[in-house]
């Protein structure tokens, strides 16, 4: 006989991330992340590519007045908008908190990116596991 499980997924899941360190070096911390069904995960993935799209035509008003620090800034932002969207909670030692996702995403130049690369995969593996 087969074995039963729910149609629905949990309202959350967990997944590790190779958070990236100064130095070349990781932390493999275990990160909480919140669940979204395909229609849900498509709209909030449009919704990041729209605001790309957003800071590319500030940065194009700007002209030749855009520096570095702008471009940085605008990454910053968007990364600690990105995690504030998908995770719940973390392994840090420091509680997870709005700050604390700022401290992270400034500190660490990957972070942001890690995080939402562990969100992606997390579904990528599940498709294929199916």
């Amino acid at each position: 006989m087969a074995t039963k499980f729910k149609i629905a997924q949990s309202a959350t899941f967990k997944a590790d991330v190779e958070i990236p360190r100064v130095g070349g070096t990781t932390v493999k911390v275990p990160f909480e992340f919140k669940y979204r069904n395909r229609k849900e995960l498509a709209a909030l993935f449009a919704g990041w590519q729209q605001a790309a799209k957003d800071d590319q035509e500030r940065f194009k008003e700007k002209g030749d007045d855009i520096t570095l620090v702008d471009i940085t800034d605008a990454n910053i932002e968007r990364q600690i908008e990105q995690v504030s969207e998908l995770v719940v909670g973390w392994g840090f030692e420091d509680k997870f908190t709005p700050d604390a996702i700022r401290a992270l995403v400034e500190t660490s130049a990957g972070a942001g990116d890690a995080i939402v690369t562990a969100y992606q995969n997390a579904f990528s593996v599940a498709r294929l596991g199916n």
